[in-house]
């Protein structure tokens, strides 16, 4: 896994290996800030950019102090942060609302200004009515802009000395300011007013995964569904794991995690946990760690080593294919001890050639369905691996998932064989005796044509 150092000069030989085809490139200002930080290399590269393109915002920015990522400052918040540890902690708060301006020389993705007044009447009062769920950084409302755009607002709990909330809402505006991708969720800003840090996200009406698992959402998933949210969530991590600079370990994926759109995609959400690469060594394989995730997903190797690899994602990946098989909780407390760990269970009957067992009672039963699972089922087998090296990337992940839909689209709507040049409706009968059905023509002493 390589790494990559967190000074000026490597961050600026990372930003031009950046595949642009991936990252748009954007940075924050810094006003007053001090001469090591990274604004003074972004100025320089912008001076040496002809013409710089000024990023057109979908939102109109308010005039307003913008903040930078500067030596473990983020958005003017003072702090002291070890990115090899995961330790984040504010020391002041003495601004009232952030984004981060950019233009295109530079590497952060830009998101326009918000003041607090602004998300107050986005949510209206933060409305119990926008209420859409609660977790353990804090709440998060819908709410929708002065322009009519709609957004996901993260409340973070009033608490200023809970680190753990200050770590996750820093590692989440980071870590969301250095991607782009569809199946992302996408930062529109964020905001610190007092005690409050707000994060506003891109709104995903449609529930999470797991609700459409339960029921409470939709009209539930048929498997040619389920391969497509697979397939999705296979890309986003992928592109965390080998498209971001420096890499990005989510740490927490799992089906709550999983926003489902109108049109039953996936966007992959929650970066409270996701770890950059330790920069520091260019050629560390892992990151030292606090074990940080939900109970049913954790990698056991990196619950007993503490150290976290890309292969800490595929492990929970394939609790998440199993969970979208199955319908089942990573851990089933109601079913009887030899089901309540649901992906145990599964690898038993996928090993005694019963996965039809495993899957979902809701989903229909076909040939080309129950194919379709058990292979799910062994590429699962393999993310679920003990050892990590035995456990596929997620890229190799994504282009089985891409095999398994095109077999299973093949067996489910097999092309019908052409048998003949003419069209379905055309007699295949003797010419001369159907020649009146075919050409209006009667057999008389005179030939007489039928219009049409």
């Amino acid at each position: 896994m390589k790494k990559s150092p967190s000074t000026p000069h490597n961050l600026r030989s990372s930003q031009r290996k950046q595949d642009s085809s991936f990252q748009q490139h954007g940075h924050g200002h810094a006003k007053n800030s001090s001469s090591s930080s990274p604004l003074m290399f972004i100025k320089a590269a912008a001076k040496k950019v002809a013409g710089i393109l000024t990023l057109t915002f979908l939102f109109k920015p308010r005039k307003a102090t913008s903040k930078s990522i500067n030596n473990g400052q983020v958005g003017g918040v003072s702090t002291s942060m070890d990115i090899s540890a995961g330790s984040y902690y504010r020391s002041s708060s003495n601004f009232d609302s952030f984004g981060s301006s950019a233009t295109a020389a530079t590497g952060l993705i830009s998101t326009p200004n918000f003041t607090y007044e602004e998300i107050f009447k986005a949510t209206q009062k933060f409305s119990q009515e926008n209420l859409l769920g609660e977790g353990g950084f804090g709440s998060v409302y819908k709410g929708r802009l002065v322009n009519g755009t709609l957004v996901a607002v993260k409340r973070a709990k009033k608490n200023s000395y809970d680190r753990a909330i200050s770590t996750e809402f820093g590692n989440e505006i980071i870590t969301l300011s250095m991607i782009e991708h569809l199946n992302l969720v996408r930062l529109y800003g964020f905001l610190e007013h007092g005690e409050e840090r707000i994060i506003v996200v891109e709104y995903v009406g449609n529930g999470t995964l797991r609700e459409h698992l339960d029921g409470t959402r939709g009209n539930g998933l048929e498997v040619a569904e389920r391969l497509d949210i697979a397939i999705d969530v296979a890309h986003a991590v992928t592109y965390l794991h080998m498209y971001s600079d420096p890499p990005i370990i989510h740490r927490d994926i799992k089906s709550s995690n999983i926003l489902i759109t109108e049109k039953l995609r996936a966007k992959v959400a929650d970066f409270g946990f996701a770890r950059r690469a330790a920069e520091e060594d260019v050629d560390a394989t892992h990151i030292s760690t606090q074990v940080k995730g939900t109970a049913g997903y954790l990698d056991p190797e990196y619950l007993r080593t503490y150290q976290l690899t890309e292969k800490s994602d595929v492990y929970s990946f394939g609790v998440l294919l199993v969970e979208l098989m199955s319908g089942r909780h990573p851990i089933e407390t109601k079913k009887p001890d030899s089901e309540r760990l649901t992906t145990r269970w599964a690898m038993q009957k996928l090993k005694h050639g019963d996965s039809v067992l495993v899957m979902d009672p809701r989903m229909r039963r076909t040939p080309a369905s129950t194919m379709a699972v058990e292979k799910i089922l062994k590429l699962a087998h393999q993310c679920l691996a003990p050892l990590r090296p035995s456990r596929p990337s997620m890229k190799k992940c994504g282009e089985v998932l891409w095999r398994i839909r095109k077999e299973f689209r093949e067996k489910a709507f097999p092309p019908h064989p052409t048998t003949s040049r003419h069209s379905a409706n055309f007699p295949q009968a003797d010419p001369i005796k159907t020649r009146h059905i075919t050409f209006g023509i009667e057999d008389e002493d005179k030939p007489k044509f039928i219009s049409a």
